[in-house]
């Protein structure tokens, strides 16, 4: 704080021109050799050491010279453990990915309450939460509730048909900052539409029914001019949705307690 206010010169940065700028980030963590993975770890395990409960993981892990503040050399193991390493990238993710099938949801939606950036030696949830994505906020700051099949069980493609998501009057998410929905493609990319709209936010004008309800159209088409304000454009195909709940209400109604639950998206006869 000291020298706020007087003159400042940045120290100059170091630029790597081959750096990947196109390539999303979870392609390219997933797409690393087991080598190139390990060295990576070993080198963030020296300024991000383990802690005392990583104790037995870390016993683990110096079996094939995984060793918190020294480098990582694959060269050391043995051939038959080189070639068995390889296949843990693909067998991670699998697993990953079976755990995420495992998760409870609650009218389609699946979303934790408790636990996440509290995870412990709970690896494999941290791994799959990751992989949704990186970086999470505890519960009581921020909630972000997935969907990634309709109310009926079936995974949602906006070629085939159109969806509905019904908020009862007083029933949309209580947040005590803000909440939105964003429509996201198969890959977690927002999907280009001709009205430039990725999300219908707390802060949108939308039309709200004769009876106090709120629906949300999730589909390609505009569902009309009149109901536009509450289009949120899908593409012609699979998509996913993600809800954010910013400082979620810690007074009924509440995701937290769960006094309020995302309500169902329901695909349009």
């Amino acid at each position: 704080m000291s020298a706020y206010g007087k003159p400042y010169t940045p120290p100059p940065g170091n630029l790597d021109p081959g750096f990947d700028m196109k390539t999303a980030v979870r392609k390219q963590v997933n797409a690393l050799d087991i080598d190139d993975y390990f060295k990576r770890l070993a080198e963030l395990m020296k300024t991000n050491p383990p802690t005392a409960q990583d104790a037995p993981m870390v016993e683990r892990m110096a079996r094939i010279g995984l060793i918190p503040g020294q480098a990582f050399d694959p060269e050391k193991l043995g051939f038959l453990d080189r070639e068995a390493i390889r296949m843990v990238p693909k067998l991670a993710l699998l697993e990953m990915g079976l755990h995420l099938k495992e998760q409870k949801t609650t009218n389609g939606w699946l979303y934790f309450t408790e636990g996440v950036c509290n995870f412990g030696t709970d690896y494999l949830t941290r791994g799959m939460a990751n992989l949704l994505g990186p970086g999470w906020n505890r519960p009581r700051d921020a909630v972000y509730p997935l969907s990634q099949k309709d109310a009926s069980g079936d995974e949602y493609d906006g070629e085939k048909h159109k969806y509905v998501v019904r908020f009862e009057k007083g029933r949309l998410p209580p947040a005590d900052a803000f909440w939105s929905l964003t429509m996201y493609d198969g890959d977690f990319f927002f999907v280009p539409n001709a009205i430039n709209r990725y999300d219908l936010a707390q802060r949108d004008t939308l039309v709200v029914n004769a009876d106090g309800s709120v629906e949300l159209y999730l589909q390609a088409q505009s569902p009309g001019k009149d109901m536009e304000a509450n289009w949120l454009p899908a593409p012609k195909g699979k998509f996913q949705l993600v809800m954010r709940i910013y400082a979620p209400k810690q007074s009924v109604p509440s995701i937290l307690d769960g006094t309020w639950t995302p309500p169902p998206v329901k695909r349009v006869p």
